[in-house]
């Protein structure tokens, strides 16, 4: 069987498709995957790792640019829809799934008029205009909240959850370097987040705890990674510090606390590994969805939500205080965390597109 995966951009959009390809390869290590994405996407860097094939398109995003990066992006559409129409016709694929991201639109159109079994996934609880457009032509639309059901034709939608990478499947009650130390796992999403960068390293400054207790590791993205280094070694505190961490699924079961935005994969990958969090929402996110996703776990006990406008390095600095004294609360969090968690997403996909293909 032949699969195109077309989206990506960033983690949010990328790795659900990564989750859906290697079960896709699981079930039939002979199938063939190819993505479809954009060179300056995170797929461009780590899609080769993972040994999946990728083809570019050379298209961008229109929604809150100028009138010229605007003008530009919808030059690049016919163009973008060309190299779709080579990529299909010359792979031949038996199913093409959107993941989101500037790829995916061209991409599924594409092929839907080529007569190619078509497919999106909608991670987060409100739909991206995209996504929603698309939901008229593809031939299932996969969703990852009951109320998300409503964006999309009922007789093409069905709640799956959103696909979790392999790896974060992988030994999951195991406790993989786990620390005897209370563990935080600090981080914005795959690009980092300037703001939670700043306010946790500003709320140590208000812990009442030792600052040598709680073990730090902390993702920060690329921009910020030499400033937060530095701030760590100015405040006399040991942190594992990343730009970029690659073994997500280990240092996942290694924690005891996230403190994180509120990316629908993000909230995927938190849910599967029973973990406790502080969620703090990118506020400029489109519809706000982020802040959605979020209440869905705050509203069941398994996370504290804290907005961004809100929250204050010393409230913050109490919320984890709080927790790292309390381990029953933050067991009880755990539990219900993994009793969100959707383990079967990427299996009920595949099982799906299997079907639709067989029709």
């Amino acid at each position: 069987m032949k699969v195109i995966i077309a989206g990506g951009g960033t983690g949010g959009h990328l790795f659900p498709g990564v989750a859906v390809a290697e079960e896709f390869m699981r079930r039939d290590n002979t199938n063939k995957i190819l993505f479809i994405g954009t060179k300056k996407g995170v797929e461009a860097a780590i899609l080769p790792g993972l040994g999946f094939e990728l083809a570019t398109l050379d298209v961008a995003g229109i929604k809150g640019k100028g009138l010229r990066d605007m003008a530009k992006a919808l030059c690049k559409i016919p163009q973008s829809l060309g190299r779709s129409f080579r990529i299909v016709r010359d792979f031949g694929p038996d199913i093409l799934i959107g993941v989101g991201g500037y790829a995916s639109g061209p991409a599924v159109l594409v092929a839907h008029w080529m007569g190619v079994r078509t497919a999106v996934m909608e991670q987060n609880a409100i739909p991206g205009i995209t996504n929603k457009l698309l939901g008229r032509f593809v031939d299932r639309a996969f969703v990852s909240f009951e109320e998300t059901k409503k964006a999309f034709p009922e007789d093409k939608v069905l709640l799956t959850g959103n696909p979790i990478r392999a790896d974060f499947l992988r030994d999951m009650e195991k406790n993989e370097g786990k620390s005897e130390r209370f563990t935080l796992l600090v981080f914005g999403g795959s690009q980092g987040a300037h703001r939670i960068n700043m306010i946790f390293l500003e709320a140590l400054k208000f812990l009442k705890m030792d600052r040598t207790k709680p073990r730090i590791i902390h993702q920060t993205g690329g921009a910020d990674f030499e400033t937060v280094k530095r701030a760590y070694g100015e405040l006399g505190m040991e942190a594992d510090v990343r730009p970029f961490i690659q073994n997500m699924p280990q240092v996942f079961r290694s924690v005891d606390l996230l403190i994180c935005r509120a990316g629908a994969t993000s909230i995927a990958e938190i849910t599967a590994s029973g973990k406790a969090a502080i969620l703090i929402p990118f506020p400029y996110a489109v519809h706000d969805h982020q802040t959605k996703n979020a209440e869905i776990l705050a509203r069941a006990g398994a996370a504290i939500l804290s907005l961004e406008k809100d929250l204050t390095a010393e409230g913050l600095a109490r919320i984890i205080d709080d927790l790292c004294n309390d381990p029953r609360r933050l067991r009880e969090m755990s539990e219900k965390s993994r009793a969100l968690g959707n383990v079967r997403a990427a299996s009920d996909i595949v099982d799906e597109c299997l079907r639709l293909v067989a029709a």
